[in-house]
């Protein structure tokens, strides 16, 4: 590994550093689940997560449009992009390229947030936990997209570092309204805060 992590050592360590960002992340999102009451996604502050999955519907859009049709990625000052979405990993089970779905979990995380926000009580409470569900699976998901860039291509795609963080940053933002969806679907209904 250290051979492969040396190809591209700028690129590598910044993928490490967001890599342990979003381990700790998975860590403080537990954490918050068991110690906090939860909060509505009825909320101003629910604005965020439209404006995220905007932000990351045209990255992985831009992913998605260099991987169906083979164009040279613009990479910037770290990494190589180009490298990473060449390799055998740039393809779910060798068919679906990853940036394809991310624009399906882009546009799934969006919908599921309009339906929990503007949907009957129930309907909303399950809602809400399936949008934790998904961000949780895809912060999982780039978690090991980002093992792989480092330790097994040798390069990093600054591209796929951005939706990893804000499919993160997602994740983060629905651990509280998942916690008080789930507390009213099983009836104990504490209070927002």
């Amino acid at each position: 590994w250290r051979h492969t992590f040396a190809r591209d050592p700028a690129g590598n360590t910044l993928s490490v550093f967001v890599l342990l960002g979003m381990l700790g992340s998975i860590a403080w999102a537990v954490m918050l689940f068991r110690s906090t009451n939860g909060t509505s996604l009825k909320g101003n502050w629910a604005w965020i997560i439209p404006l995220l999955c905007i932000i990351g519907f045209g990255v992985a859009g831009y992913l998605a449009y260099v991987e169906t049709t083979q164009t040279t990625a613009v990479c910037g000052p770290v990494g190589d992009c180009n490298t990473v979405q060449q390799s055998k990993y740039a393809r779910l089970f060798g068919i679906l390229p990853i940036g394809v779905l991310g624009l399906i979990g882009y546009v799934a995380i969006f919908i599921s947030w309009l339906v929990a926000r503007y949907a009957n009580d129930h309907l909303a409470d399950l809602v809400a936990i399936f949008l934790f569900i998904m961000t949780a699976s895809g912060t999982l998901f780039s978690i090991y997209l980002t093992i792989l860039e480092p330790f097994v291509i040798g390069a990093t795609c600054a591209w796929c570092l951005t939706s990893a963080i804000l499919m993160t940053m997602l994740m983060l933002l629905t651990v509280r309204p998942a916690k008080l969806a789930f507390s009213q679907v099983l009836g104990s209904s504490p209070s927002p805060s």
